[in-house]
């Protein structure tokens, strides 16, 4: 119980100290860009520490999920590269984005979940075991789907370099996701003593993409920064809502309903920043970095509105985490 109690409160920790670092570092990159615009220059070891650090967190009972329950698995993870994609695109027309912060938000709505979404779904009290399956499953299919959603989807106003995406998918998330998984297995009790410092390590690295990102756009946020913030808002919400409708209509139990409106709302902000700067341009990068911020705000509120919801006696059961998730 005690030990339970002191993973809620790590988990709080992360979720609410988050937002805040990124946050205070931002508005720092903003007024002052000049120490930070350097930052751009290293975007890919950003991601691959990023990466990295959300592999070295998990094992492979994490997979077991695919093969007991594959369907849930199945239904959001394709949820999720179907509703968040098109959705950013009705989002950029309805506050008639131009192309660049266009193709940013699709950047954010064809990457993998957020590894943030986790700690959201212990602490909403969802089916913390399908999200970590879900995350895992989307990031490792992400070198695949991401591409090809921005290649269809993305319209003849941008080019689009598939392959160079891909492999640079391949390179910064799913080569450092499996090499930490492998030193999970096989050094897992090593692992598990750093485990606590993991979480940390991640924010770090998102910063280091956001701060950039904000940094090298000080002066085009004077003028975009209010519409992009309202059309993240709004493309993070709906996907919240879609999500959750995506769990009822098929009928699954409420932690799962929970957990697919975490899951199929909360993007990779950081991976989505970062592609966007280096495939487009540096205001294609605006929505992920302002993402890092609002998705792990709007996750806060979630857990507020949920958390003492009560649950039906079939969902009613305790979830673990690893709070480094």
């Amino acid at each position: 119980m005690e030990e339970d109690k002191k993973e809620g409160r790590s988990a709080a920790i992360i979720i609410y100290a988050f937002p805040s670092f990124i946050l205070l570092g931002a508005i720092i990159a903003f007024v002052f860009p000049e120490p930070f615009v350097p930052l751009t220059e290293y975007i890919n070891i950003f991601l691959t520490i990023i990466m990295f650090t959300m592999g070295l967190t998990l094992t492979l009972p994490d997979f077991q999920m695919v093969l007991k329950r594959p369907l849930p698995v199945l239904i959001g993870v394709i949820a999720q590269f179907v509703i968040m994609p098109f959705l950013a695109i009705v989002v950029a027309k309805i506050f008639n984005l131009n192309p660049a912060l266009a193709v940013g938000l699709l950047m954010l709505g064809s990457v993998p979940g957020g590894t943030s979404s986790n700690v959201i779904a212990f602490l909403a009290r969802g089916d913390v075991a399908l999200s970590v399956t879900m995350t895992s499953v989307s990031t490792i299919v992400s070198p695949i789907m991401t591409p090809f959603l921005m290649l269809m989807l993305s319209g003849t106003e941008t080019a689009v370099d598939g392959m160079g995406m891909a492999w640079t998918l391949v390179q910064t998330v799913l080569l450092p996701v499996i090499i930490g998984l492998v030193l999970r297995i096989f050094l897992s009790k090593w692992i598990d003593k750093i485990l606590p410092v993991l979480p940390y390590l991640s924010i770090m690295g998102i910063g280091g993409v956001v701060f950039g990102a904000v940094a090298a756009n000080a002066e085009r946020l004077m003028t975009v920064g209010l519409i992009v913030f309202v059309a993240v808002i709004v493309h993070n919400i709906f996907g919240y809502i879609l999500g959750y409708l995506t769990g009822r209509m098929f009928k699954m139990p409420e932690t799962a309903n929970r957990t697919m409106a975490i899951e199929i709302g909360t993007q990779s902000a950081g991976l989505a920043s970062g592609m966007a700067g280096r495939f487009f341009s540096p205001e294609a990068a605006l929505p992920g970095a302002v993402a890092a911020v609002v998705h792990n705000i709007t996750g806060a509120v979630y857990v507020g509105l949920v958390r003492n919801r009560p649950l039906t006696k079939e969902t009613k059961r305790k979830e673990t985490i690893k709070v480094s998730s």
